[in-house]
């Protein structure tokens, strides 16, 4: 599937408000409204837009965030998948190249849940390292 201009500018006023109506997105668009519901229909479709979620405000999350960079020893990463999917502090892992093998995001709500689930990673065979990232504050968030 192509994914135009048009394509791309539904996909960023869906990322600031995906509640908005078909009529208030084809208004902006300047499209009539027919057209924004077929392109959303398509999209969905095709697999480009995966589905709508709720995106937590400041006041409903966790007060910690933090980012974790894991080493791990090669052919580990099964394994540690599976532990950390058991923690439920651990909100993303994404695979990376380069220095570390992996980058995680953490949430808790205290500063003892955020070191106990480091700790948990740590002693998760076939961590080689890690390094932790606390979040201080957000500067930008353009959603998923």
């Amino acid at each position: 599937m192509q994914i135009d201009d048009t394509d791309r500018a539904l996909i960023a006023l869906l990322q600031e408000n995906a509640r908005a109506p078909v009529a208030t997105l084809a208004r902006r668009m300047g499209l009539a409204r027919t057209t924004v519901q077929a392109r959303l229909d398509r999209l969905e479709s095709a697999g480009a837009i995966a589905g709508y979620a709720l995106r937590l405000g400041d006041a409903a999350r966790p007060g910690l965030r933090a980012t974790v960079l894991l080493s791990i020893e090669p052919r580990a990463g099964p394994a540690v998948l599976s532990r950390l999917r058991s923690l439920p502090g651990v909100r993303r892992v994404h695979t990376t190249s380069g220095r570390f093998d992996m980058i995680v995001t953490l949430e808790a709500d205290s500063t003892a849940a955020l070191d106990d689930t480091l700790d948990r990673i740590g002693e998760a065979r076939g961590v080689r390292g890690s390094e932790s990232l606390i979040h201080l504050a957000t500067k930008i968030d353009r959603g998923a």
